[in-house]
This record gives structure tokens, C-alpha cells and sequence, in this order.
């Protein structure tokens, strides 16, 4: 399905309603489906895991729906996949895909359907989906597209990070921080499609080098 939307990864606009009706319909169930998804998703709380960064993801599936077996799937895992956040990694991803396994039979999907969609929301815990599952690739690939972004747009990511870990003394942020992105440096590739890979890996890796000398500034 098309969007109309403008792209950047630094600035992405788009209106959320019409592209949750695109993909979920627009019966009185899915509606409200979709009210509670954006409502979850201004949190006050939040500092990256905004609508900001859901209609980032949502715009790179669209970049890379090609590759994807199930793009819309694929698209409903991304409204799901942080719809949970308290900054508690795995619960979080865990608690999201429990929220889309009872709220999606609501629009009508079959429970194979519901399935898939809750396994892609469990994926974005680790980004690691297995050789030939095209639809997790297209996922991940998309929530980590802000690892390739502009110097400014990677910038704006990593503060709004910090943020929302303001109650983790800094020593603590930087070792965990950087234990993170060695892991992401030292994969063969952070991205499983080829457009990913040809759209983002190169800059992500300098933007990912760039934040850990800011992490581990020499003496």
C-alpha cells in the first residue's frame, strides 16, 4: 500500500490515523484500537519511544516492504512493537506482544496472522531474527534505521535516550551504553536486508564509533 509521508530519518511526516486505517481498516474496533496505540505512545514518559520514533519505523517498512513476505504484518508489529514501554528491556517487548495478541483479533486477523504479528513485536528485543525470516529482517532493519540517520538526527536519538534513562547514574549509563553499540560494532552486519544494509550500515557505523569516543573519552 502507498503513504504520503516525507522521509529523511531526521524528519518524518506523516499522519498517524491515516496510515493505522491503511493497514488495520476503519471499522469502530479498529478505531479504537488505533486511538489506544497512539495514546500509548505520547506517554509522557517517553523520550525516544515516541510517535516520533513509530512513525520513523513505520516510514522505513514502507523503505523496505519489497523485501518483506507480509509487509502489513510487518507494519502491525511496528504500531505494537513498543506500545508497552516502562524501560525495562524484554518485559517491555514481551508485554507489547501480549497487548497485540489481545487486542488484534479484535480487527478480525486470523490467529496465524496474530501470531506472526506478536513473534516480529518479541524480535525487536534483539534484532536477531533467523536466516530466511524475511518479515523479522524488514522489522528490525526498520527500528534500528535511526542508527543511520544524519549526524543530527543520531545526535537527537542518543540525548533522547539518555533521557529516558535520566534515573541511571551516569558511570552506569556509559558502561551499559557502550556494551550495547560494541555489540552492534562487532556484528557482521547490524542490517539483514540488502537496502537496509545499503541505505544505513555504512553511516551507522560511524555515528555508532563517533558516540562510544564520546562514551570512552580518552584521559
Amino acid at each position: 500500500m502507498g503513504r504520503v509521508w516525507a522521509v529523511s530519518l531526521g524528519r518524518v511526516e506523516i499522519d498517524l490515523r491515516a496510515a493505522w486505517r491503511s493497514t488495520a481498516g476503519d471499522t469502530p474496533a479498529a478505531r479504537a484500537v488505533g486511538a489506544e496505540l497512539r495514546a500509548r505512545w505520547a506517554e509522557p514518559h517517553r523520550r525516544y519511544h515516541t510517535t516520533t520514533h513509530l512513525t520513523a519505523v513505520l516510514a522505513a517498512v514502507d523503505e523496505l516492504a519489497a523485501d518483506a513476505d507480509d509487509p502489513d504484518a510487518v507494519r502491525l508489529a511496528a504500531w505494537f512493537h513498543d506500545a508497552v514501554y516502562d524501560g525495562i528491556p524484554g518485559r517491555d517487548e514481551e508485554r507489547s506482544a501480549q497487548l497485540a495478541t489481545a487486542r488484534l483479533p479484535r480487527l478480525g486477523l486470523p490467529p496465524h496472522r496474530v501470531h506472526t504479528v506478536a513473534r516480529l513485536v518479541r524480535l525487536t528485543a534483539g534484532h536477531d531474527p533467523q536466516p530466511g525470516d524475511a518479515d523479522g529482517a524488514v522489522l528490525t532493519d526498520a527500528d534500528l534505521a535511526v542508527l543511520g540517520g544524519t549526524p543530527e538526527a543520531y545526535a537527537a536519538y542518543a540525548n533522547a535516550i539518555r533521557a529516558e534513562y535520566a534515573h541511571v547514574p551516569d558511570a552506569a549509563f556509559r558502561t551499559g551504553r557502550a556494551a550495547i553499540l560494541d555489540r552492534f560494532l562487532t556484528a557482521q552486519a547490524l542490517f539483514r536486508t540488502e537496502r537496509g544494509r545499503t541505505l544505513w550500515e555504512a553511516r551507522a557505523r560511524t555515528n555508532i564509533r563517533k558516540e562510544l569516543r564520546r562514551l570512552r573519552p580518552t584521559s
